[in-house]
């Protein structure tokens, strides 16, 4: 059992909560019994170590189990280790490191995707890990942050996916310049979610979203400027009817990409 949270080791881990060591070795942080769960089941190649307090593996035997499976080493720590590498004030008894996975932007668009969901500078790690989470429960095929959007590693980004990290592909780090020409090339729609664009129900109504579309999502207090919104086809909003001044980013791209959900869906029944 590891007990001293001062440990080379310890610290090693505890560094991955910043982005130069996530660089530099190719790993990152996974806290929590949830997230480690999923990516157990769903890439368990991609877990290099896992950590948990014996209450936890109390509590969570199929995780144990889930290791044993895929080979994944396992070493009991303290509460106070697992304080000490931990992102979050209270870490729920697991922490796993993890190699970064990123999807290569040609693989995205190899499968003939119908439903995407694009960040351009959306720098809140928690709107980031809501959309992936809203864009895999919404059945996407996969989402792209540009690289001036939040690194998909950060902590908080990965515990906001609650797992969803591991369930499609993600590509960062690219171009949205790039990343029209693909969409154009893949025969798909881009459409920019802007308060100036056409309302929601027009959109459905003329029947657009049932299309293979690509969602582009910009910056959480500015959006998109004039020269990104003029890359998409066209721009739609989702109207407020009540007293709100605003809506969450992460809230209105859950309801775009829905919107497209339910209409591809409708249009293949």
């Amino acid at each position: 059992m590891l007990e001293n949270p001062r440990s080379p080791r310890v610290r090693s881990v505890a560094k991955l909560a910043k982005k130069a060591a996530r660089v530099e070795s190719g790993m990152f942080l996974l806290e929590g019994p949830q997230a480690v769960a999923e990516a157990l089941n769903f890439r368990p190649e991609l877990v290099q170590e896992l950590f948990g307090t014996p209450t936890a593996l109390d509590r969570y035997p199929d995780i144990a189990q889930a290791a044993e499976d895929a080979d994944v080493p396992f070493e009991f720590v303290t509460e106070q280790v697992l304080n000490a590498m931990a992102d979050t004030v209270t870490p729920q008894g697991f922490i796993a490191v993890c190699r970064v996975f990123p999807t290569a932007l040609k693989d995205i668009f190899a499968g003939e995707p119908k439903l995407i969901a694009i960040l351009e500078e959306v720098r809140d790690p928690g709107n980031a890990g809501t959309i992936i989470r809203a864009a895999d429960a919404a059945g996407a095929d996969a989402v792209i942050l540009t690289g001036r959007s939040v690194d998909l590693y950060n902590p908080k980004v990965v515990r906001s996916t609650t797992g969803s990290l591991f369930h499609l592909p993600i590509a960062i780090d690219v171009e949205l310049e790039d990343v029209r020409l693909r969409v154009r090339e893949a025969g798909m729609q881009l459409i920019a979610a802007d308060v100036k664009g056409e309302d929601m129900l027009e959109a459905r109504s003329s029947g657009m979203l049932a299309e293979p579309t690509a969602w582009l999502f910009g910056n959480e207090a500015r959006g998109l400027p004039e020269e990104k919104l003029a890359l998409a086809e066209r721009s739609v909003m989702v109207p407020l009817y009540g007293q709100a001044e605003s809506m969450n980013l992460a809230t209105a791209a859950s309801v775009c990409l829905y919107e497209s959900a339910f209409a591809q869906r409708s249009a293949t029944a």
